[in-house]
């Protein structure tokens, strides 16, 4: 069985990149982009049908394919893909403002949580927080809250609104407005295309160009991230004994899906192999989880309802139990009670 470095050297021969195989999925979803938000707009009136049913069809479209295109660009800012080419920078750089991601604050954070994956000491950075029982039962009322706010599912449900306008743009600026000069860009940039929109199309027009599909892309998205390190299963280690390929397998969950969600998701449901190697293009991962057993044996999680409540009850990390903990375990401490 490879483990360890060997199991890293083992992924190696999947990390190089089919170059053609990266432009054609790049180009062939930016069409597809561009083709649904103009026909959110313009889509033309066929026979005694309504076309407000064919705007919101593209409405939907353009939501899934921006998470799809999310996840390219993802691999683009992991140096994965189309490296060195200017075209791919100015296609990614545009569509990281187009998605309200500002590149400098972005890569920051995510680099720091593939480094940090797993850490509970360090792994809040560019991830969703995690306390120790302990660490939350002695904490104030207001780190508790906002623990539990950042963790809730509303704060997904919003995402647009509280961690990419907010948290990615606003917060970043104001916490360095010298080191994240660009979020203040960002945000002035999306402003004025919803403006826009609205000023020249109507408020329906701006609904299901703009609004809707930025609101369902960054809530799948805000959803599939947490998922992916707050399963059932999952392990979390002090930073004493942190390890890198343990924190991949072991902390990052497979996410098996029907063809047309792996298409729309870009792969990202095997998050566990590109956590353990990110120089894997996302179209070659299900190829090295087919060939490397040792990539088959990670923990599971699913798109389906029941799975996803069983995610989200999840909210403390019990090094006793050595497991996440929901506030049934939780309520049954009365220190609970008391704090």
């Amino acid at each position: 069985m490879l483990t360890g470095k060997e199991l890293i050297l083992a992924t190696k021969v999947f990390a190089k990149e089919i170059r053609w195989k990266s432009w054609y999925h790049t180009l062939t979803t930016l069409f597809l982009l561009i083709a649904t938000i103009y026909g959110t707009i313009y889509f033309p009136t066929i026979g005694n049908i309504n076309p407000i049913f064919g705007r919101i069809f593209c409405s939907i479209a353009t939501a899934l394919l921006l998470a799809r295109f999310f996840i390219i660009f993802h691999d683009y800012q992991h140096h994965t893909i189309l490296r060195n080419s200017a075209v791919a920078n100015v296609i990614f750089t545009l569509f990281g403002v187009y998605m309200i991601t500002p590149p400098s604050i972005w890569k920051r954070s995510h680099d720091h949580h593939h480094n940090n994956n797993a850490k509970l000491y360090s792994a809040s950075i560019g991830s969703f927080p995690i306390m120790t029982k302990q660490k939350f039962m002695e904490a104030s009322k207001q780190d508790k809250f906002t623990y539990l706010a950042i963790r809730h599912p509303l704060n997904m449900f919003f995402a647009y609104f509280t961690t990419f306008l907010y948290g990615l743009c606003i917060q970043s600026f104001m916490s360095n407005f010298r080191k994240h000069w660009d979020s203040l860009v960002v945000v002035i940039i999306h402003v004025s295309v919803a403006v826009f929109l609205f000023v020249h199309f109507g408020w329906l027009t701006w609904f299901l160009t703009f609004f809707l599909p930025f609101f369902i892309s960054h809530m799948l998205g805000s959803y599939l991230f947490y998922a992916q390190h707050n399963f059932p299963g999952v392990r979390f280690k002090n930073n004493v004994d942190w390890n890198y390929v343990n924190a991949a397998l072991e902390s990052s969950s497979y996410m098996p899906m029907n063809p047309f969600m792996q298409w729309v998701t870009a792969n990202i449901g095997f998050h566990h192999i590109h956590h353990l190697n990110s120089k894997i293009p996302f179209y070659r991962l299900p190829e090295a989880m087919a060939q490397i057993p040792e990539l088959q044996r990670a923990g599971i999680t699913r798109l389906t309802p029941s799975e996803m409540i069983a995610c989200l009850k999840l909210k403390v990390w019990d090094p006793e139990l050595d497991r996440m903990i929901g506030f049934d375990e939780l309520n049954a401490t009365p220190a609970i009670a008391r704090s």
